[in-house]
């Protein structure tokens, strides 16, 4: 259990340095910017797709929604920007497309 809690924090970290990256590219697309505001604005909102009072499941939409929004905008990338966003994070394994 804890390996895989570990495996996905370490996911989740690498992710989210790529996603910083590929928004400061100068040759990133235009929805990106929109999308990664409107994921933060879900994010941070009270509004929940599942509601918090429902035991157990009222966080799950926040831990894991939100990481596969962000592995959705990565994969949707262009190549360059992906394999650049890749080197400067410093992830060791290069995704697939």
């Amino acid at each position: 259990m804890w390996k895989r809690f570990s495996a996905l924090w370490t996911m989740i970290r690498r992710d989210g340095r790529m996603l910083w990256f590929a928004l400061r590219h100068p040759d990133a697309p235009v929805w990106l910017r929109p999308a990664t505001i409107a994921l933060l604005v879900y994010a941070v909102s009270p509004i929940d797709l599942i509601p918090d009072f429902v035991a157990g499941l009222g966080i799950v939409d926040d831990v894991v929604l939100i990481p596969l929004a962000v592995h959705l905008m990565l994969k949707r990338l262009p190549p360059h920007i992906m394999r650049q966003a890749q080197l400067r994070a410093g992830a060791t394994t290069v995704r697939p497309r």
